[in-house]
């Protein structure tokens, strides 16, 4: 089992397991650091939302850094069974792991959600198979999350793809470049 260490905060060090790299691609660590460069202290007491979220590395270390509690999606069954082994490991009461297709289970969370959040999107690159209109579609999954629930937007992406300036209500705030991927902040 390949296996990635919480990199700060109460959790530090805590090993995650991840997914078949087959059905799943894990974020670089170096995007995780600074990912959490930016947010800093932003997280501590607030919700955290991974979309796309295979071994839910990213959620899980939002929590590590203060967040109350993340919610994580994921269609894909036998990274669902890794990520949801990883919170009960990790933080049982403070996850809740969703199991299904992002573009039917996040709009029916999000009509839900009475707290401000931040938002990470890390959908499969589209240059995997039936992936061509996947930052589009997500694109429509940003646009309806409502100004006054969300804290910010990240996107991780190809670093080739072109992303929008606005989506929704959502402007962009800055963009950091990592080799082929890139992170896309919203605001």
């Amino acid at each position: 089992m390949i296996t990635k260490k919480i990199i700060a905060g109460k959790y530090k060090n805590m090993t995650i397991n991840l997914p078949s790299l087959y059905s799943t691609r894990s974020t670089k660590s170096i995007i995780k650091e600074s990912l959490f460069n930016t947010l800093q202290f932003d997280v501590i007491d607030e919700f955290f939302v991974e979309v796309f979220c295979g071994s839910g590395s990213i959620g899980l270390e939002a929590l590590s850094r203060g967040a109350s509690h993340a919610y994580f999606f994921e269609k894909d069954s036998k990274a669902h069974v890794v990520l949801r082994e990883n919170c009960r490991r990790i933080a049982k009461n403070e996850t809740t792991c969703i199991h299904g297709d992002s573009f039917k289970e996040f709009p029916k969370f999000i009509n839900t959600l009475k707290q401000k959040a931040f938002f990470y999107f890390d959908p499969p690159f589209s240059i995997r198979d039936d992936m061509q209109n996947i930052y589009e579609n997500t694109f429509k999954l940003i646009k309806i999350v409502p100004k006054e629930l969300s804290h910010m937007i990240v996107i991780e992406h190809m670093s080739s793809q072109k992303m929008p300036d606005i989506i929704g209500k959502h402007v962009v705030k800055k963009i950091k470049k990592f080799g082929e991927s890139s992170l896309t902040y919203y605001v």
